[in-house]
């Protein structure tokens, strides 16, 4: 079910976000919408430099599969 948030905004941002949703044709609830959708879609996973380093340490694979073996047969405990 749809929410509506209530966002408070300085003028210069306001304005930059019009401006934005204006050049794409969108309403500007749709653009802001879109905007933190693709902000958290960004930052919610690893990009390409991060996964090569981590799938170069040897050590830290090892541990991983480790804690998913665990994990599937539900060994160890969870941690907050």
């Amino acid at each position: 079910m749809p929410k509506t948030v209530t966002l408070r905004l300085d003028d210069d941002t306001y304005q930059a976000f019009v401006k934005r949703a204006k050049a794409d044709d969108r309403p500007l609830a749709n653009f802001i919408e879109t905007a933190v959708k693709h902000h958290i879609r960004e930052y919610d996973f690893v990009d390409a430099v991060e996964m090569a380093e981590i799938l170069a340490n040897q050590q830290l694979i090892r541990r991983l599969r480790k804690g998913s073996r665990d994990a599937r047969r539900k060994r160890g405990r969870m941690i907050g």
